[in-house]
């Protein structure tokens, strides 16, 4: 592995992270499949963290009302014993939603860590993607129901998703797609099952990158200065990118629905694994 990277390779995958980490296609098995298509060095840990801390940037960018309405209402909450307020009980349902991630990350460090090593795996996994996108999709429509927002979610409706995003820990399993996918099973309306997805997100990329960023400058204090313009390159992209992303898809998902982005998965979870064969 190189821990350098030039600033044409900094910007391409701080694209690729700010788009896909919000599209429903696996931003971690873009990353892996795109440096290893094109003969790239493997980006660095620590600029890897830099661009999933760009994408954090752009849900406080976009949602920042909701946090301070959210953060007002959890502290109200405690002192009042009451989860009457919606964005009171949005916030324990996050928080409650990110443990199953958390445990799953502490359980198997290494084997995910071993996962983002081979193409063909990702290749798969983006087929169960696919998969989780096409039959949420299958199970809304049989429903025939228009779903429910946020404000009528359960404890039970976190838990579903958090496990979701714990499964999506493995490159090439998509976490918004498979978090939206288990808010569509659990008939929360295509929209606010988004909503929430990012705002899962939140934790899960501060917490990550947080302990990523201790282990690589304990085990090389230099490395964040001989690399410091790509890296900030990186996560600028990334921040401006998933930004737009954002809006793009919270506006896209109340009229069209997640059979396009399974179709893509299907494309390119079978064109990387056809190619690591002949590779």
């Amino acid at each position: 592995m190189n821990d350098s990277i030039d600033l044409i390779q900094a910007i391409i995958l701080g694209f690729i992270q700010g788009a896909t980490e919000f599209i429903p296609v696996s931003s971690s098995g873009h990353l892996v499949i795109v440096p290893w298509l094109f003969g790239w060095d493997k980006p660095s840990l620590l600029f890897d963290t830099m661009l999933h801390w760009g994408t954090l940037l752009a849900i406080f960018i976009v949602f920042w009302r909701d946090f301070l309405a959210m953060i007002r209402a959890w502290f109200q909450s405690i002192a009042r014993r009451s989860l009457a307020d919606p964005d009171a009980r949005t916030a324990w349902f996050i928080i409650v939603g990110t443990l199953p991630a958390v445990a799953a990350a502490l359980l198997f460090e290494d084997p995910l860590e071993a996962m983002f090593l081979n193409p063909r795996g990702v290749g798969f996994f983006l087929l169960a993607t696919a998969a989780l996108l096409f039959f949420s999709e299958q199970w809304t429509q049989r429903r025939g129901q228009e779903g429910r927002a946020l404000e009528r979610m359960t404890w039970l409706d976190s838990i579903v998703i958090g496990a979701a995003q714990a499964l999506a820990l493995i490159p090439g399993i998509s976490r918004s797609g498979s978090t939206i996918a288990a808010g569509l099973a659990r008939g929360i309306r295509r929209d606010q099952a988004a909503r929430f997805s990012f705002l899962l997100g939140t934790p899960a990329f501060f917490g990550a990158g947080l302990l990523q960023v201790v282990k690589v400058m304990g085990a090389d204090a230099n490395l964040l200065v001989g690399n410091l313009t790509p890296i900030i390159v990186g996560f600028v992209v990334s921040a401006v990118t998933g930004v737009v992303v954002i809006r793009f898809l919270l506006d896209y998902l109340r009229s069209h629905s997640l059979y396009i982005f399974a179709a893509y998965c299907v494309v390119l979870g079978l064109f990387t694994i056809g190619l690591s064969f002949v590779r």
